[in-house]
């Protein structure tokens, strides 16, 4: 960052006083600006026994497999986020359960919040950031074709968590 956003003017990388990290500051008019994590929120789709992918049709990890997810929006709730995704990536509309996962993500600058979400009727299609929507059974989940570590994680601890059936909340620190 080289300008301030506010008055145009000349920005330094400073710790401000009483901080304890180094933020840019303005020269000139002292706006402080922060830079914080990303969220990324999306959904765990289900129908029956199945889990509703999508297939990446832009990059990062173009045509590998991921959870309906993405940047979560000012002026919206992570719910509100992960139901937006979901309904961009896949068309579905799954009615939202509750907070599965968060993943912390410190080297990347991102926290991947992931809920349960269960489909009432098969209806999916490829959103245009999705190649291919498809229902999998555990059995046939292109594992190797995952797209993220956070999708692989929670998608491991769901059907680890369901084949005993309970349900819980995971942290999961990368």
């Amino acid at each position: 960052m080289k300008f301030c956003g506010h008055c145009s003017a000349p920005v330094s990388l400073v710790i401000p006083q009483g901080d304890n990290r180094h933020r840019y500051v303005c020269d000139k008019c002292d706006f402080i600006f922060y830079e914080n994590p990303r969220i990324i929120a999306g959904t765990i789709p289900i129908f029956g026994s199945k889990i509703l992918l999508c297939k990446r049709a832009i990059e990062p990890r173009l045509g590998y497999w991921t959870l309906p997810a993405g940047f979560m929006e000012n002026g919206e709730t992570t719910q509100q986020a992960a139901l937006r995704e979901t309904y961009e990536e896949a068309y579905a509309r799954p009615e939202l359960g509750p907070l599965f996962s968060v993943c912390n993500l410190p080297k990347g600058n991102q926290v991947h919040v992931f809920y349960l979400a269960h489909m009432t009727l098969a209806e999916y299609g490829s959103g245009p950031e999705s190649l291919e929507v498809e229902l999998y059974d555990e059995a046939d989940i292109p594992w190797d074709e995952i797209a993220f570590g956070t999708v692989t994680q929670t998608l491991k601890r769901f059907f680890e968590d369901r084949k005993h059936g309970i349900e819980q909340l995971h942290h999961i620190d990368f």
